[in-house]
């Protein structure tokens, strides 16, 4: 039987996810890209803020304005690139129109972040034995979770198959996900990462791939891309939204936590709960634009 305990906690994440899943299907499917990226940037701010919370309990305490406000940087170039429209004038020459309003390039917004992150530390009030881990966890913050998960807005962008693609994404990551619990409370024996996340097995993990190629072959009707490459781009995704779940639990573990938050009930937070989307969106719009776009 079940301790009540388990049985609240079960019933909070059921509740969680049934309110917001269709709110996030509704907004991928029916919402502009421009929406997206709001909802993106808020997620991000969220997700930083619990990860530099993670940092202040082993002492990192980062530049957390400055970091943000590159992040939303990184969100708003982000969806600029998306509005970019490229048009083929034969074999030779292609024409590229729009851009969004003050487009600028991803380099040029890290290198602003370099340069500010620079002039920050120079100017804080803070021990100089302070400076290199606030420089530290500040630049993972940035690299490790903003940037990686800004590509659900360029994502989302792409055309005509964007918002169909954001959604497969995010199903088969739920997918993994369910099939990976049952499987593992069912079958599981040989511990996958005992020292980061002692629950996880190698029948799980199994279970999680096994669970996103379902969605391959569930979405190959409706998205016109080879049920081939969909396959493939599923398992290349679930295995980096697995990657993504151990980093983030290397995060917590590392700050002897159990949870990053307490936002989302049942769930934990916000950076627990976007883990495996922060690293399997950017290899999905990767997938897409250099082995089936051939654009890169």
């Amino acid at each position: 039987m079940t301790p009540p305990a388990a049985s609240g906690g079960t019933a909070a994440r059921v509740l969680t996810a049934a309110v917001l899943i269709p709110l996030v299907v509704a907004a991928a499917w029916w919402g502009p890209t421009w929406l997206i990226a709001v909802v993106t940037g808020g997620v991000i701010l969220l997700a930083l803020y619990e990860f530099f919370r993670l940092g202040v309990q082993v002492g990192m305490r980062g530049y957390f304005r400055w970091t943000v406000v590159c992040a939303l940087l990184l969100v708003a170039q982000q969806w600029a690139a998306s509005e970019i429209q490229t048009f083929s004038l034969g074999s030779q020459l292609t024409v590229q129109r729009g851009g969004g309003p003050a487009y600028v390039s991803l380099e040029l917004v890290l290198l602003l972040f370099a340069l500010g992150a620079g002039v920050v530390a120079l100017g804080s009030r803070r021990g100089l034995a302070e400076t290199l881990p606030a420089l530290g966890i500040s630049a993972a913050g940035l690299l490790l979770i903003a940037l990686p998960m800004s590509y659900v807005v360029r994502l989302h962008g792409l055309e005509r198959l964007g918002p169909q693609l954001l959604l497969f994404t995010l199903a088969l990551i739920w997918a993994g996900d369910t099939l990976a619990y049952f499987t593992g409370r069912a079958i599981g024996r040989i511990p996958m990462a005992p020292l980061l996340s002692p629950k996880k097995t190698w029948e799980g993990a199994a279970g999680n791939l096994v669970g996103s190629l379902i969605v391959a072959i569930a979405f190959a009707r409706w998205i016109e891309i080879e049920a081939m490459h969909l396959l493939l781009m599923a398992a290349a995704a679930n295995l980096a939204g697995q990657a993504g779940d151990l980093v983030e639990s290397a995060y917590k573990r590392s700050a002897g936590a159990k949870d990053s938050g307490v936002l989302l009930p049942g769930h934990g937070g916000m950076l627990d709960r976007i883990d495996s989307l922060i690293f399997a969106a950017p290899v999905v719009w990767c997938y897409f634009e250099v082995v089936i776009q051939g654009r890169i």
